[in-house]
């Protein structure tokens, strides 16, 4: 690295960045239980085991209702057609409520391959590295004294956004598998309300929204590989300009393709949920 004070600032955002990157790439493609080394993922079992019981009791009562709201009278109940129909809608649901976790993390593993088949497909095993341009180092470090004082003032804007950003983007991963554990630990309870008719519509929306937060690693790197393509084609140096303008130019194009890049990941739930239709 540079002596340049300048320079080492630069890259030190730029490496932060980079290894925030690098880190993200290596959480989406994990799964719940590796997160961490699968010690959360323990804890968030034995709630999702104790909460089952409860869940059990729910369905009874779910059951219950339905059948009061959606037959006129006994008499419909003892109908073998009727009776077969409310005894495999219960005979599912309590199936959810057992194996439902082995559902969960079917869901996820088909997500985990659509994201691999993106990966492959666009032939990164990694995310491509941002690396700071020669000319700008050979630029900054041809500067005196007087003329690195702006150099200062820009570098120290821009590598503080650019610390931001890659720690606003780790947050936003870090906060999805947080999301897939809370709907693992409370799964048995949403499908609980299979039991009953006319509570059938929670259920159905907790597995939209469990798949719309699995899908969420699907964009986040879809983002990550557009980024990585125009981190392969970093913006151009203009070698004959002045070192504050050149340095200012290439942080601004810079930090704007990480802004959207940022931005993307932010709002993907909010994409996915739009995809499918919440």
């Amino acid at each position: 690295m540079s002596d340049n004070w300048v320079v080492g600032n630069l890259q030190n955002a730029i490496d932060t960045w980079n290894s925030k990157l690098s880190e993200i790439w290596t959480l989406v493609s994990q799964s719940p239980e590796e997160f961490r080394g699968g010690t959360i993922w323990e804890v968030i079992v034995n709630i999702h085991g104790a909460i089952q019981a409860i869940a059990l009791a729910l369905l009874v009562l779910f059951f219950v209702v339905g059948v009061m709201k959606t037959c006129g009278s006994f008499a419909e109940v003892k109908k073998p057609e009727h009776a077969f129909k409310l005894f495999i809608r219960f005979a599912l649901a309590k199936g959810l409520i057992t194996y439902g976790l082995e559902l969960m993390m079917a869901i996820f593993k088909i997500v985990q391959g659509i994201a691999s088949t993106a990966m492959n497909a666009a032939g990164f095993g990694q995310a491509i590295q941002t690396t700071l341009p020669q000319e700008i180092i050979t630029a900054v470090e041809s500067c005196g004294f007087f003329e690195s004082i702006p150099l200062w003032a820009v570098t120290l804007i821009g590598g503080l956004f650019i610390m931001i950003l890659s720690f606003i983007m780790i947050l936003t991963v870090y906060g999805r598998f947080f999301k897939i554990y809370l709907y693992t630990a409370i799964s048995p309870i949403a499908f609980s309300t299979f039991g009953g008719e006319p509570t059938q519509n929670v259920g159905k929306s907790f597995l939209k929204g469990y798949s719309a937060v699995c899908l969420e690693g699907v964009i986040i790197i879809l983002s990550c590989i557009i980024f990585s393509l125009f981190a392969a084609t970093p913006p151009a140096v203009d070698a004959s300009a002045e070192p504050v303008t050149m340095v200012w130019k290439y942080i601004g194009e810079l930090i704007f393709n990480m802004l959207v890049l940022v931005g993307t990941v932010k709002i993907s739930d909010r994409l996915v949920r739009e995809m499918l239709g919440l």
